[in-house]
């Protein structure tokens, strides 16, 4: 991890225990994401510029209550990053929409089998 990661976490962290000049552990931590800018495939996000979804029509993937989800299903299920948008939505606990070819409902049905 490089500094300015540590001086971030300083930043966020009123109780910081680490001073900056000591190492961090790093053992099961997620890396820190940039504030600023577009992710990249360097990113934790860098998946969302290859989401067929970022092509097509927000609107599709984010219906009103009751409408159809078809269309937003059909270009998830053509999509390279669908696993990593659904691992996402799942981790985020996303609310609204169609996330890795599933929408909310399917989402929580999903993780009531995985807990």
């Amino acid at each position: 991890m490089g500094t300015e990661a540590l001086d971030m976490w300083n930043l966020l962290d009123d109780d910081a225990a680490f001073p900056s000049d000591l190492a961090r552990p790093t053992d099961g931590m997620a890396p820190v994401l940039p504030l600023f800018g577009e992710p990249d495939d360097e990113t934790a996000l860098g998946w969302q510029e290859r989401a067929l979804c970022a092509q097509t029509d927000p609107e599709a993937f984010f219906p009103e209550k009751g409408g159809s989800t078809r269309e937003a299903k059909k270009v998830c299920t053509r999509c390279d990053v669908r696993a990593e948008c659904l691992e996402y939505a799942l981790a985020h606990d996303e609310r609204f929409g169609i996330w890795g070819g599933l929408s909310e409902r399917e989402r929580r049905k999903l993780r009531k089998r995985v807990v």
